[in-house]
């Protein structure tokens, strides 16, 4: 079990990282085209589709990342009304409905990567498939997430994300 949890956070420690260097190589390559477009009226052909290509990853990876954290939208509100046996019953059942989002991703981004792959893009030559194969991965990895939610195991990683709320 400690070789199956440490392989895991090595794959997901990969998939944050990989979106932390996209974001990054997503800044460099605007604030070069933006340079070298005002200075000397040039733009590299392919920054473009690499940016945006960069973005889809970055963002469909932070959802994945948001959804480990727990750090989508929640209204307490309405739940701190119920009981903790209740509260615990929902919670579970919010997971289970995520898990059926992963699936939708997992299935959906499939069959879009696959009818995307004999087209390319224009100026890289690249296959198009690449803006969506970033789905069933994220799906993927939120499908585990919600597994080891339902299992009861924490997935998150980080503290102090949450955004605390005056009282």
């Amino acid at each position: 079990m400690k070789t199956l949890k440490k392989w895991a956070l090595r794959v997901d420690s990969f998939f944050e990282n990989f979106a932390l260097f996209a974001l990054a190589g997503m800044t460099i390559i605007v604030i070069i085209q933006v340079f070298t477009r005002k200075l000397f009226n040039f733009v590299f052909f392919w920054s473009e589709e690499v940016t945006l290509l960069l973005m889809v990853w970055c963002s469909f990876m932070g959802i994945a990342i948001g959804f480990r954290e727990k750090l989508h939208i929640a209204m307490d509100s309405l739940t701190n009304l119920f009981s903790d046996r209740f509260n615990r019953f929902w919670d579970k059942f919010i997971a289970f409905c995520i898990l059926g989002f992963g699936a939708f991703l997992v299935i959906n981004g499939w069959n879009f990567t696959v009818d995307q792959f004999p087209n390319t893009l224009p100026a890289t030559g690249l296959t198009n498939s690449l803006y969506y194969i970033v789905m069933p991965i994220t799906g993927l990895m939120i499908c585990v997430y919600s597994i080891l939610t339902i299992l009861g195991i924490e997935t998150k990683r980080h503290e102090g994300l949450e955004e605390e709320l005056p009282r």
